[in-house]
C-alpha cells in the first residue's frame, strides 16, 4: 500500500467546493471518481483544507493510499485524463506513509482579486471581484497588516462551532495595474474568514469603515454587519506549506 500526495489546480466556478457533497459536484467527488475508475474500488481522497463553492486553487494539497500497479507519471496521466478539463492535478508523488495533507499542513496562502476599473475583461471576470468605482487602497492597505495575529476571528467569519483562535502571518496589499491583490497566510482558516477579511477591506477602501474599527470587532469577539462576506469568485488558495 503506497501513499501519494497530489497537487490540485482547479477553477472552482462550476462546483459547490471541495468537500464530497451526495447529488453534487465537488473537487473532492470528482477526483475520487475518477481514482475509483482507474483502481476498480473506492479510494477515499484527503485534503489539506476546504474550498468553498466558487472559491478557486493553486496549489490546494490531498493525498490517498492504494495499491496500483501503475507508474506515478501513468497514476497522473490517467487522473487528469478521468477529469474535467477546468481540474488539473499538477503533480503527484510517493510520501512517507506516516503524510497528512491536513494535520501537518503549517500554513496556508489565499490570494484575493479586485479588479478596480470601471470596465472588466470578460476572460477575467470568474476569478477577479469588479469594483468598478473608485477606492481608498491606501487605507485598505494600512489597514489589511491589523489582521496580523494570533486572535479569536469569530468577527471575520460564520464560525459557530470550532475553536476560533487562528494566527495570521501575513496579510497585505499590493497593487498590479487595475487590480489590488489580497494576500494572507494564517496557520488555519475559519469559514469566509478570509472573505469576510477581504469584504472588511472592502467597506475601508469605500469610505464606510474607519481602519480603528478592526480592533474594535476584535475586542467584541462577535460577527456584526459591519464586515460582509465578498464573493466566492475572487479567492484562491494558492500554497499549503508544510
Amino acid at each position: 500500500m503506497q501513499k501519494y500526495k497530489l497537487v490540485i489546480s482547479y477553477d472552482g466556478t462550476d462546483y459547490h467546493g471541495w468537500q464530497q457533497q451526495p447529488d453534487k459536484k465537488t473537487i473532492q467527488g470528482l477526483i475520487e471518481k475518477a481514482l475509483d475508475k482507474i483502481a476498480g474500488k473506492h479510494i477515499p481522497v484527503i485534503g489539506a483544507g476546504r474550498t468553498d463553492a466558487g472559491v478557486h486553487a493553486c496549489g490546494q494539497v490531498a493525498h490517498f493510499k492504494a495499491d496500483l500497479n501503475l507508474s506515478k507519471e501513468s497514476l497522473l496521466t490517467a487522473l487528469n485524463a478521468n477529469l474535467p478539463k477546468s481540474i488539473r492535478i499538477v503533480s503527484l508523488k510517493e510520501v512517507d506513509i506516516h503524510f497528512h495533507a491536513r494535520k501537518m499542513a503549517k500554513s496556508k496562502i489565499y490570494m484575493y482579486r479586485i479588479h478596480n476599473s470601471p470596465n472588466i475583461s470578460p476572460f477575467k471576470i470568474r476569478y477577479v471581484l469588479h469594483v468598478p468605482f473608485p477606492l481608498d487602497i491606501p487605507s485598505m492597505k494600512k489597514a489589511a497588516p491589523l489582521f496580523i495575529r494570533e486572535a479569536d476571528f469569530t468577527p471575520f467569519s460564520s464560525n459557530r462551532l470550532l475553536y476560533p483562535i487562528r494566527k495570521v502571518l501575513r496579510s497585505e496589499i499590493h497593487e498590479s495595474g487595475h487590480e489590488i491583490i489580497y494576500t494572507v497566510e494564517a496557520n488555519g482558516f475559519l469559514r469566509y474568514m478570509v472573505r469576510t477579511m477581504v469584504g472588511t477591506l472592502l467597506e475601508i477602501g469605500k469610505g464606510r469603515m474607519e481602519t480603528e474599527k478592526i480592533e474594535e470587532l476584535f475586542k467584541n469577539k462577535k460577527r456584526t454587519l459591519l464586515s460582509p462576506t465578498a464573493p466566492a469568485h475572487g479567492l484562491c488558495l494558492l500554497k499549503v506549506k508544510y
